[in-house]
């Protein structure tokens, strides 16, 4: 995976995303800069196909090691301006934090099959970039794990909604307590309207 990095140069950054299609909670973003290579990153991979326990020991090796910039849009903004939009910001504020620390890079590479709208550098998208790229997968586990961090509070927030289990996707758990209990602050109103409907909208 380092290796298809260097074929787009020495100053590339990987950016990817996590909670495109969960029913609640934010879209976050993360944007990373390989510094300083060292051996525990063989185990680095598209964070979807590591453990909860793996993602977490490769997340704090990857802050020690890497650059890294993380962005978030909210529900608000995904029911706003709609995911694939909210995406593009999410990724859009995760290379400005990226930048507020001071990186500098030629080139971002993007998890997926489209450019950020809205972004002027130099960007190229990789499909499935998450399995060839090790800084898009170095950005993958960032977003993910962070992204599953904000879903455990708001577990402690709304308990009977079993956040902290399916980390706000559509599971059974989660659709029928939406049925039992109606929608929360979390939720996004604009994935709900098959659900609900006709019960509250």
């Amino acid at each position: 995976m380092l290796e298809f990095d260097k074929e787009y140069g020495d100053s590339i950054i990987g950016i990817d995303e996590a909670g495109r299609g969960p029913l609640a909670g934010p879209v976050v973003a993360s944007a990373v800069k390989i510094i300083n290579y060292v051996e525990e990153f063989d185990m680095i991979n598209d964070s979807k196909k590591l453990t909860e326990k793996k993602r977490e020991f490769l997340f704090d090796l990857i802050l020690a090691n890497c650059e890294v910039g993380v962005g978030i849009a909210n529900e608000k903004e995904i029911d706003q301006i709609n995911i694939l939009n909210a995406t593009f910001l999410a990724m859009r504020r995760a290379v400005e934090d990226l930048e507020a620390g001071g990186t500098e890079f030629d080139l971002a590479l993007i998890d997926g099959n489209h450019k950020i709208r809205e972004y002027d550098a130099p960007q190229e998208f990789v499909i499935k970039g998450d399995g060839k790229s090790l800084a898009i997968a170095a950005a993958s586990i960032i977003a993910k794990v962070t992204r599953d961090r904000i879903m455990v509070k708001y577990d402690e927030l709304y308990p009977e909604y079993g956040f902290a289990k399916h980390k706000g996707y559509g599971t059974k758990q989660h659709r029928e307590a939406l049925l039992s209990h109606g929608k929360v602050g979390c939720h996004r109103e604009s994935f709900l309207t098959k659900i609900l409907a006709p019960k509250l909208f």
